[in-house]
């Protein structure tokens, strides 16, 4: 009964943890790309919608290996602060590493201004972008595992 309790406990900190650490994924992405998301989703811009759908998807992909990977054991047990920190800590890199893929990707395509694409509701520009986090997404929590 106890080692139930314990893992509910667990599970319920670690969702907790996630909601938060995707809220947070979202914040950063939406500093990154300047323009407010939810305003900009309010006029219907699509390509704002497509770039949020992907960053949601990639971080939380993220998450789910980060939380997967935080768990350390020592000596049979999983130490739940030992976890919570790993997982803090993947989580981290990984939205790093996306915020540089996406910077990157501005580098790379000189020709327009992603930006602005995006802020002018560029629907391809934001479909773009979305494969792009997808991609990354995958690419950081198969580093990650």
């Amino acid at each position: 009964m106890a080692n139930v309790l314990s893992e509910i406990v667990s599970v319920s900190i670690y969702s907790v943890l996630g909601i938060f650490l995707m809220l947070l994924g979202s914040f950063i992405v939406d500093l990154v790309i300047p323009c407010s998301f939810p305003e900009e989703i309010k006029k219907g811009n699509k390509a704002i919608g497509w770039i949020s759908a992907g960053a949601y998807i990639a971080i939380g992909l993220i998450i789910r290996v980060a939380i997967s990977s935080g768990y350390v054991i020592s000596e049979g047990e999983i130490s739940l602060v030992s976890g919570i920190l790993s997982t803090i800590a993947y989580y981290g890199l990984g939205v790093v590493f996306l915020v540089i893929g996406y910077l990157l990707l501005k580098v790379i395509n000189r020709k327009y201004d992603l930006n602005t694409e995006v802020g002018n509701g560029n629907a391809a520009a934001g479909i773009m972008v979305f494969g792009m986090f997808i991609g990354l997404g995958l690419v950081i929590s198969g580093v990650i595992a």
